[in-house]
């Protein structure tokens, strides 16, 4: 009886504290008026920064057409792809996990914030 009790518990704090539960594409897009001086999402189109159509599973570095700087393509040849932790851990502060990058932008300090444009990002990238 413990035990059922137990993982009822622990599946509910999961299923409720899990990032993609928390995840609003809706306001991720308005978090992403920041990005679109540079970024283009729902098409693939580079502008200053390269497309992020289709960004979630991509090598860092790769896409076709961008120039990146070396600190970016040497990322992903260390194997650096775009997923949801990466994309979290990089935009917090993109110039701490990729030194050397062309990005200007400081980062976004708010988790959900993140989270959510990581959900906005995911419509583009199936």
């Amino acid at each position: 009886m413990r035990a059922t009790a137990f993982f009822i518990v622990l599946s509910a704090t999961t299923f409720f504290a899990s990032p993609s539960q928390a995840q609003d594409a809706a306001a991720g897009e308005k978090v992403f008026t920041k990005c679109k001086v540079c970024h283009v999402a729902d098409k693939d189109q580079n502008k200053v920064g390269p497309s992020l159509n289709g960004v979630i599973g991509r090598t860092a570095g790769t896409h076709p057409g961008f120039t990146y700087s070396a600190a970016m393509i040497a990322a992903g040849k260390s194997g650096v792809k775009w997923d949801e932790p990466t994309l979290t851990t990089y935009l917090h502060d993109p110039k701490a996990m990729v030194k050397g990058t062309k990005m200007a932008f400081a980062g976004l300090k708010d988790d959900k914030d993140i989270a959510n444009v990581i959900a906005y990002l995911k419509q583009f990238s199936k």
